[in-house]
């Protein structure tokens, strides 16, 4: 997390900058906890990457990872922390006003030309 964003100031986080990687923190913050299998349907990607993505966002508090049963079969859960909510909104909050700033910046052109 960068010192803009431990300060509540919109930024982007170059953990989670990378389209698949945004995309997987944007499904986990739909819901409490998810299936490994789920999220990586979701999200289409190969059982391989989700899991180094999960790794990665785990090791910087973003994501917790939770194992167990359901029978006998093995399962992985995904979950989203509030750290990584935060580094979330605070990075869709960025693109946005990137987005906003540009729009401004082209309808004042527009508005200069005619």
């Amino acid at each position: 997390m960068t010192a803009a964003s431990a300060q509540g100031e919109p930024t982007i986080d170059a953990a989670i900058n990378h389209p698949t990687r945004l995309a997987v923190v944007a499904f986990l913050s739909a819901c409490d906890e998810a299936e490994f299998a789920t999220v990586r349907s979701s999200c289409q990607v190969s059982d391989s990457m989700l899991s180094k993505i999960a790794s990665a966002l785990e090791g910087i508090g973003y994501l917790a990872i939770r194992k167990g049963y359901v029978g006998k079969r093995p399962r992985t859960w995904l979950s989203l922390t509030p750290a990584g909510r935060q580094a979330l909104a605070l990075h869709v909050a960025a693109l946005q006003g990137i987005a906003a700033t540009a729009w401004k910046a082209g309808a004042d052109a527009a508005a200069r030309r005619s």
